[in-house]
């Protein structure tokens, strides 16, 4: 018996145009992006109100465009053009229009504020579904790849020299432009140069002025801190009548010309960080999220640190949640967040803090062994500061150990979706305000793809 095989004709046209709702299934994403975005308020967003020009695509099919697009790990506006051709669900959510990237790349340019908003809404769409209650939330930060070279790096001394020796460049193609034109000699690709020095000469100078900058605020805050040391020094002589023996404060003279400190010709407002001490230097932002740790594991709150270390991150990602959800009840943060002074503050605003002391977390002690003159005994340094000590008592009681335990299962895995499942790793945009707009933008794909589930 002959072998039978399923008909593949690509020649004949189809009869009727086909309905592409047919061919998305109805549990499908696209659907549940479109309904929430249709519901959201996008007056923010810019829209040309004249009437002059080409027509616009709606703002709402572009949000859920984008929306769409960054929790299937579509982030390159090229790239998004493309799937408008070739995906199914994305042609069925353009309604078979097809923007260009140049398009795609303004929308999401222009409207980052618009993004800040839009991430609002949802999450007062998802308290009004019960979705979301604000109480206990977990706070983390993870490291994500800036759209810059760590090879475009340089130092301030190395600055200086390269726009000292792009001048001398630049007079010395001006003075054979001159004798070209003297000798009636073709001089056309002089300009060309000359023009590529200025360009690179103008970003030395940025990164001069970045650098400088820089070390005028250290200089600051280091003054601050070494007139807080002399105050303390002046009072507790006063207190005791007896002049103090120890140093006393040095005055900070560390101008930008001694920092070892790099601007990137790129991207300026990304840093140079890496994670520990056995992973490689990447020119990265501090990607910051606050989750919900009371089972919804949205994320409630955002924002993008220029650090690389979460230390000075603990007031900065409470205040990231938007004041319309309120104050949470508690924040679980990992050792990394430690400092006594944010743990006042917070508390003094009601709001309880729960964070490790050590490297080793509260709920993860028996991994460790803890007998006296064992490795692990020896490398755990009790905190001095009462502050911390209590912090610690605080984590060992039952009620510590059990709300702390919530947080690796509730903002862990958060990072890990985002990065593994919806595979991003690095920002497009540039600059710090515009990758904060599209920390924004992914957090908002998130909490979409969280709802989806949800739903």
């Amino acid at each position: 018996m002959a072998a039978r095989f399923v008909s593949v004709d690509r020649n004949t046209p189809m009869l009727l145009p086909p309905d592409l709702r047919e061919w998305v299934p109805e549990d499908d994403l696209v659907h549940f992006v479109i309904e929430a975005v249709d519901r959201l308020p996008l007056e923010s967003f810019r829209v040309n109100h004249r009437g002059t020009g080409a027509k616009q695509f709606p703002p709402h099919m572009m949000l859920a465009l984008l929306i769409y697009s960054y929790a299937n790990g579509l982030f390159s506006s090229r790239k998004i053009e493309r799937a408008t051709h070739r995906d199914v669900a994305i042609r069925y959510l353009t309604a078979g229009t097809h923007p260009d990237h140049d398009t795609i790349c303004k929308f999401r340019r222009e409207n980052l504020e618009a993004f800040r908003e839009s991430f609002v809404d949802v999450l007062e769409l998802a308290r009004e579904l019960k979705l979301l209650k604000l109480g206990n939330v977990s706070l983390d930060g993870t490291h994500l790849k800036a759209n810059a070279s760590i090879d475009q790096n340089v130092s301030y001394q190395r600055a200086v020299e390269i726009r000292e020796q792009l001048r001398l460049d630049i007079d010395e193609l001006l003075a054979q432009a001159e004798t070209a034109d003297a000798e009636d000699q073709d001089s056309q690709k002089l300009p060309k140069e000359i023009a590529r020095r200025e360009k690179l000469a103008s970003k030395m100078e940025q990164a001069i002025e970045e650098l400088e900058l820089r070390a005028r605020k250290r200089q600051q805050k280091a003054e601050a801190k070494y007139e807080e040391k002399k105050t303390e020094r002046r009072e507790k002589e006063k207190k005791t009548g007896k002049k103090c023996t120890g140093r006393e404060p040095r005055r900070p003279d560390k101008k930008a010309e001694d920092s070892k400190e790099q601007s990137n010709l790129s991207d300026p407002d990304a840093r140079i960080m890496r994670k520990n001490k056995r992973a490689s230097f990447t020119q990265s932002y501090n990607a910051q999220a606050a989750v919900d740790a009371d089972g919804s594991q949205l994320i409630v709150g955002q924002h993008v640190s220029q650090s690389a270390s979460d230390y000075a991150e603990l007031e900065n990602g409470v205040a990231s949640i938007p004041s319309q959800l309120g104050k949470p009840a508690s924040v679980l943060a990992d050792a990394g967040y430690v400092n006594a002074d944010s743990f006042d503050h917070l508390e003094q605003e009601g709001v309880e803090i729960y964070c490790s002391v050590h490297r080793e977390d509260a709920h993860n002690e028996r991994h460790y062994d803890f007998r006296p003159g064992s490795a692990s005994e020896r490398s755990v340094k009790e905190p001095a500061d009462e502050r911390l000590v209590a912090m610690r008592d605080k984590l060992r009681t039952e009620e510590g150990k059990a709300l702390y335990g919530r947080r690796n299962y509730t903002v862990e895995p958060v990072f890990g979706i985002i990065k593994a499942a919806m595979g991003f790793r690095g920002f497009s945009l540039r600059g710090k305000e515009k990758v904060s707009g599209e920390w924004t933008l992914v957090c908002l794909a998130y909490n979409l793809r969280r709802l989806h589930r949800m739903a």
